[in-house]
C-alpha cells in the first residue's frame, strides 16, 4: 500500500505559492521595494551594456506581439504628460535644439521638403482661411519687430508674413 506520508507531499509549485502568500502577509510594500532595488544592483553588477540591450530589444519584441497601435499612443501620451509636469519651457527648447541638429547632420534638403509638405497637407485639414491668414500675420509682425529699424526697400517680413497667410487661404479654397 501507497504510504500515507507521501500522498500528503506538496508540490513545488504549491509550496512556493504558499511561501509567497506567507511572506506577503509579513512584510510590506517597503520591503519588496528593497529587495527589488538589492536585486537589480547585484544584476547590474554582474551583467554589462549587452545584457541590457539584449533583455529590453526581447521585452521590446514581446510587448511589440502583444499590444497595438493604441497601447503605445496611449503610453507615449502618459509619458509626455509626465515628462511636461516634470520639466519646463527650456527643457523643451534644449531637447528640440539637440534633435533638429542630430536630424540636420543625417538628412538633406528633400527630406525637409517632404516632411513640410505632409505637416502642411496635414495642418491643412484642419485649419481654415482665417487660421492661415492669422498665423501669417503673427509671423510677420514677429519677424518685423525684431528687424523693425531695417529698411532697405524690401518688403518686410509683416507684409510678407500677411501675403503668405492670405496666399495658403487661397490655395485651401482653389483644393
Amino acid at each position: 500500500m501507497a504510504n500515507k506520508k507521501d500522498d500528503r507531499k506538496m508540490t513545488l509549485e504549491e509550496a512556493g505559492r504558499k511561501g509567497g502568500e506567507a511572506t506577503s502577509k509579513s512584510h510590506d510594500k517597503e520591503f519588496y521595494q528593497e529587495i527589488g532595488r538589492k536585486g537589480g544592483e547585484a544584476t547590474s553588477d554582474s551583467h554589462g551594456k549587452e545584457f541590457y540591450q539584449e533583455i529590453g530589444e526581447k521585452g521590446g519584441e514581446a510587448t511589440s506581439d502583444s499590444h497595438g497601435k493604441e497601447f503605445y499612443q496611449e503610453i507615449g501620451e502618459k509619458g509626455g504628460e509626465a515628462t511636461s509636469d516634470s520639466h519646463g519651457k527650456e527643457f523643451y527648447q534644449e531637447i528640440g535644439e539637440k534633435g533638429g541638429e542630430a536630424t540636420s547632420d543625417s538628412h538633406g534638403k528633400e527630406f525637409y521638403q517632404e516632411i513640410g509638405e505632409k505637416g502642411g497637407e496635414a495642418t491643412s485639414k484642419n485649419h481654415d482661411k482665417e487660421f492661415y491668414q492669422e498665423i501669417g500675420e503673427k509671423g510677420g509682425e514677429a519677424r518685423g519687430n525684431q528687424r523693425n529699424d531695417s529698411n532697405d526697400g524690401k518688403m518686410s517680413r509683416e507684409e510678407a508674413g500677411r501675403k503668405g497667410g492670405e496666399a495658403r487661404a487661397r490655395q485651401r479654397k482653389n483644393d
